[in-house]
């Protein structure tokens, strides 16, 4: 198992070092939100531009600052929603979601996280995978959600 925690950790400071997709996008047209968490102070900013016409992400740039797990996190959510439709970027939220809230659960005694394992069937979230060890530390889940949530809440202020 050290070697898969290994190879987690690489991918996380990997993104971490280079963050994919930074940068800004001209507002308007591209639609800005911003997330904070206060715990810890990350700062997140996340850039849409939504193809009205097609319901997809045509690009996506974040911006801030924070803890590895945040920024790692908001690389890895930008590079897996990029060019998907709006659909499937909600699907990638809620499994992602259910990601962090499966093992939370689990690591608490409550349950096995049936319950959420439907958000995760037939969702294929690759390097996300990497950030399941965080759930070991409660206090960093929020760091590693913090972008989900905000584009989520961007995609909601859209209204796609």
């Amino acid at each position: 198992m050290a070697g898969l925690e290994d190879l987690y950790r690489e991918i996380i400071l990997d993104h971490y070092r280079s963050p994919r997709n930074r940068g800004e996008l001209v507002v308007p047209p591209a639609h800005k939100t911003e997330g904070f968490n206060p715990l810890c102070g990350d700062e997140v900013s996340v850039y849409l531009d939504i193809d009205e016409a097609t319901q997809t992400v045509r690009d996506i740039k974040i911006s801030g600052q924070g803890c590895s797990i945040s920024q790692a996190s908001t690389s890895m959510m930008s590079d897996a929603v990029k060019g998907q439709s709006v659909a499937e970027a909600r699907r990638l939220i809620r499994a992602f979601k259910a990601l962090m809230s499966i093992h939370e659960s689990k690591l608490e005694g409550e349950g096995d996280g049936a319950d959420l394992a439907a958000d995760l069937d037939g969702v294929r979230l690759g390097d996300l995978e990497a950030l399941q060890g965080v759930v070991k530390f409660p206090v960093r889940i929020k760091c590693a959600t913090l972008a989900w949530n905000t584009l989520q809440q961007g995609l909601d202020e859209i209204n796609t």
